[in-house]
């Protein structure tokens, strides 16, 4: 299926945008690997007739990011393990910066079933390309994946107990969604 022309909104009322962590470190078993959601975002998909015509746009509140599933570990995450996670992630990662994404250039990806993406992803005051793919289904579903290396955005990954527990520098977001 191909997107029809004109202008696409997604928000977290028709789609989800999540963050997946991995620990790393010598102590990585104590820690958890996280999904984490964002609440408050909104992206734009511009179709034009033709491909060199769309666009798309990515805005999203930093301070909206919730855990909603910890995995592995030697304990499961806690209420008062979430909350501070919430507020290392509000104050130490992220710092409440802003978070948005413009695409430089969308084409339809050799064999059909999506587009091609490329564009510019600014964190804060740093700005770096990114690509991607964005899937189509015959139905209207979207989806779509990036590798975000937190050091390329000035990001400092948590890590705890001297550096021997940490959050893996590369985090991949992921857009799931229905036109």
């Amino acid at each position: 299926m191909s997107l029809p022309s004109g202008t696409h909104q997604l928000g977290p009322d028709t789609a989800t945008l999540s963050i997946r962590t991995r620990r790393a470190g010598a102590a990585a078993k104590a820690g958890h690997d996280l999904l984490i959601r964002v609440t408050d975002w909104n992206a734009t998909l511009v179709v034009g007739e033709e491909p060199a015509d769309s666009r798309i746009e990515l805005h999203v509140d930093a301070g909206s990011l919730r855990v909603v599933e910890g995995t592995g570990g030697l304990q499961p995450l806690g209420d008062d393990d979430i909350a501070s996670i919430h507020k290392t992630i509000d104050d130490e990662v992220l710092k409440r910066q802003e978070i948005e994404f413009h695409s430089t250039r969308v084409e339809p990806r050799d064999g059909g079933g999506g587009l091609t993406v490329d564009g510019e992803l600014t964190i804060g005051e740093r700005t770096n390309p990114i690509s991607f793919d964005l899937d189509i289904a015959e139905d209207g579903a979207l989806g779509a994946s990036a590798v975000v290396t937190q050091t390329e955005w000035g990001l400092k990954p948590y890590s705890a107990l001297f550096g021997a527990l940490k959050v893996h520098d590369d985090v991949e977001v992921a857009l799931e969604g229905h036109l």
